[in-house]
This record gives C-alpha cells, sequence and structure tokens, in this order.
C-alpha cells in the first residue's frame, strides 16, 4: 500500500525504509503514523531480518519537526500529549524493534530527526551530515526523547551542551563523541548501510533478538539487575534451533546452515 510520505520496500532480508516529505522530510503527525504503519508491516514479515531507513533526496535525513503544528500547542496546556505520545510510541517501537535497525544519515538531522536516529541500533552518517538538537532557538526542548535517549548515548553533560547551544554537530564531530558508528562518503551512505545491514541479517537472528532485548533491557536497570536479564536470555538462546546449528557446524568444521529460530 502507497502511502503519502513514508514507504518501505523488501530487499532480500532487508527493509529499506523512505521518509520522503519534501523539501527536508520533516517529522509531522503524519510522517510519525505512517512510518509506524511501516514498522509494524514489517515486524510482522518474517523475510526481514535487518532494517535501514534513510531521507529521500540528497538535502536531508530528517531536519526536524513540522514547526507549522506547534502554533496550536501554545497556551493551551496538555494539548501537546497527542503529538508527543505519538511520537514517543513510535521511535519506541522502532527502538524495540526485533532486528537490527540502521539509520543511513544521508544529510541534515535536526531537532525530530535527530530523535529519530537515536532510536537506531546503529547510525551511518554521510561525511556532509549535520546532526542536532536546535529546539532552544525556538525557545524549546527536544520532546521525542532526546533529552532521554542523548544522555544515554553521549554522556549527561555533552548531551546538555548540544541542547543548550543548539549548534549543529559535523558528521566527523559527531562519531568522535560516540553519536554515529561510521563516517562515509556522501555517495556511500545507502550502499554502506545496506552492506552492514545485510551482514547483520546473515547472523543468527534469535541471538540476535535476544542480544538487543537484552542490552536494551539492561541499560535502564542497574548492572545487578542487568547481570540478571543477562544470565535468563543466555539460558534462552540454548533453547533455539540456532544455536544447535551453530555449535554442531562448528564441532564438525563445516558451514552452518541457520533457521534464524
Amino acid at each position: 500500500m502507497a502511502r503519502d510520505f513514508v514507504n518501505w520496500t523488501q530487499e532480500g532480508n532487508i527493509a529499506f525504509v523512505v521518509n520522503d516529505n519534501p523539501p527536508m522530510n520533516v517529522m509531522s503527525s503524519k510522517v510519525a503514523a505512517e512510518l509506524m504503519e511501516c514498522l509494524q508491516e514489517i515486524n510482522e514479515n518474517p523475510e526481514c531480518r535487518a532494517l535501514v531507513l534513510t531521507g529521500a533526496g540528497e538535502k536531508a535525513f530528517m531536519a526536524g519537526a513540522d514547526i507549522k503544528e506547534f502554533p496550536g500547542f501554545i497556551g493551551v496546556p496538555g494539548s501537546t500529549y497527542p503529538f508527543t505520545n505519538l511520537l514517543h510510541g513510535v521511535l519506541q517501537y522502532l527502538e524495540d524493534l526485533p532486528m537490527p535497525t540502521i539509520a543511513a544519515i544521508n544529510g541534515f538531522t535536526l531537532g525530530g530527526g535527530l530523535e529519530l536516529a537515536l532510536a537506531f541500533d546503529i547510525r551511518i552518517a554521510s561525511e556532509k551530515a549535520m546532526l542536532g538538537l536546535p529546539e532552544i532557538k525556538l525557545a524549546l526542548f527536544p520532546g521525542g526523547g532526546g533529552t532521554q535517549r542523548l544522555p544515554r548515548l553521549v554522556g549527561p553533560s555533552k548531551a546538555k551542551e548540544i541542547m543548550y547551544s543548539g549548534d549543529p554537530l559535523s558528521a566527523e564531530e559527531a562519531w568522535r563523541i560516540g553519536l554515529v558508528n561510521k563516517v562515509v562518503s556522501h555517495e556511500e551512505v545507502l550502499s554502506s548501510s545496506k552492506e552492514y545491514a545485510n551482514l547483520l541479517a546473515s547472523r543468527a537472528g534469535a541471538a540476535i533478538r535476544l542480544i538487543k532485548e537484552t542490552v536494551n533491557r539492561g541499560v535502564n536497570m542497574t548492572q545487578a539487575e542487568g547481570l540478571k536479564v543477562e544470565q535468563d536470555l543466555f539460558d534462552r538462546v540454548f533453547q533455539t534451533e540456532d544455536v544447535t546449528e551453530g555449535v554442531n557446524a562448528f564441532l564438525e568444521k563445516r558451514q552452518a546452515n541457520l533457521k534464524h529460530k
């Protein structure tokens, strides 16, 4: 089913999602709703074992929220909740998606765009990308998870610096502080992201899902609590079909034939 702004295609075992909301691919309520629809379809497709998302065109991954929606929030207590509930819901769904997810950051990634990128497992950035949370320049602050996900990734002090100033970071600076995993040439950002997604899709799917669950749950716990989660899910991975095949293939010195179960 074709949508107005967000659509996806299946390329082998990866889902390729494109946000096409010209000219700068901003995050509107409609974009968020369509993204959720795509993610749900992908999650229900057993052949999809990794996901790549990018912005259409050459300028922007996503250059922020649709500011035209904001005047209606001003001076009306509680009016923002439907919007933030929608954003939080779709980004949490993305963060919890039981497969590796990669943001192919091909340009401006600002405000809601960076908040979207933060919900991915891996961020691969074009050398031309600019990343930041400029909401302070509108006398606002991030409301789509940026105040929570960014400090967990780069530390509270650096996150506050980024949000207090509102100034964007270059791709190289974002890589230096751990905000992105890799910087590649602008021409290679999509091919590199898809290549890495295909590599991850070839890994044991059951173990990948359990790794993601263990990490995502553990970062919000004490270390002791996280270790108990690891212990429980480590036991669960030994009940999968893949581990039987993987261990036997290693012992028999042959290539494993994984079922991703």
